[in-house]
């Protein structure tokens, strides 16, 4: 009787939304999405446009735009038209009930704009293109980076945010400014292709030479009467005998289907005399009646 009723079991404001994470985990989590945002199958895999774009990352120098016209005419000069139009086209409705809670409509995500700190008019004029979020450099968010958890978002930095990754982030030779304690993740190895290390000749010619198992003798325990060639191991002529005992057999069979062959020749043979008889009987009767 209660169309659209209460919640089951609601949720309450003292549930665990948010699991902790390592201070360094989440800064490795952030560099390594900057790191894929510069490989450009990660960023294509992703679905953004940027076969028009001369490199990646895209570091745009003399950034003085006065307003969004300005701005969004810089970005198509550099190839960025495409990401943009597909994000525009993307525009829809959103499904289900969720269209009530004042987010009626969800779109793609466009580039991500990375600013210095000094230079707040360009999230200014970036807050009104559609797709286009923009971030600091000096507050990097894993969100925006990665976005549903997918590496590879198409970043473009002003020369002065590009210039400051190595304050925030820090070198293989030097320490990061901002982050204290930080140190870049190293690789583990060079080449991470397995197959092509372990199929080296450096490796290969090191390796010992495969060894082949021999089996000594057979654990199972086979039965002779059902097993031939257990039978033969333990007795060489059990094969002979098995021919002559086939041969006898064949023998006897054939010996079987003469007998057989004879017998009813016999009775036949027996038969049709009878029946001579029987009609000889029956025309010297008729003669006599006459």
């Amino acid at each position: 009787m209660c169309r659209k009723a209460r919640m089951y079991a609601p949720l309450k404001i003292w549930r665990k939304w948010h699991g902790k994470a390592n201070i360094t985990q989440r800064r490795h989590a952030v560099a390594s999405a900057l790191a894929a945002s510069a490989c450009a199958p990660l960023v294509m895999a992703r679905g953004h446009k940027v076969d028009n774009v001369p490199e990646l990352p895209l570091v745009l120098d003399n950034m003085d735009v006065s307003n969004t016209k300005t701005l969004l005419t810089t970005l198509h000069s550099f190839g960025v038209g495409d990401d943009l139009a597909k994000v525009r086209r993307s525009k829809k409705i959103r499904s289900g009930t969720g269209k009530y809670r004042n987010s009626r409509y969800v779109m793609r995500k466009g580039p991500l704009l990375v600013y210095d700190d000094d230079e707040t008019d360009v999230k200014r004029f970036a807050r009104n293109l559609p797709g286009v979020d923009s971030c600091s450099v000096h507050r990097m968010n894993v969100l925006q980076l990665a976005p549903g958890g997918h590496l590879g978002r198409f970043l473009i930095y002003t020369e002065k945010a590009f210039k400051s990754l190595n304050k925030v982030f820090g070198s293989y030779k030097a320490d990061s400014l901002e982050k204290k304690g930080y140190n870049l993740n190293r690789h583990m190895m060079a080449c991470a292709d397995i197959a092509r290390i372990i199929n080296s000749d450096q490796v290969q010619s090191k390796l010992r030479d495969m060894r082949q198992s021999i089996r000594i003798h057979d654990k199972t325990k086979k039965n002779p009467l059902t097993n031939k060639a257990m039978m033969l191991k333990l007795n060489p002529f059990a094969g002979q005998k098995a021919k002559l005992v086939a041969a006898q057999e064949e023998k006897r069979k054939v010996a079987r289907k003469a007998a057989i062959k004879a017998k009813q020749g016999k009775a036949e043979r027996q038969k049709k005399a009878k029946r001579t008889k029987l009609d000889q009987e029956r025309h010297t009767g008729l003669v006599k009646s006459f």
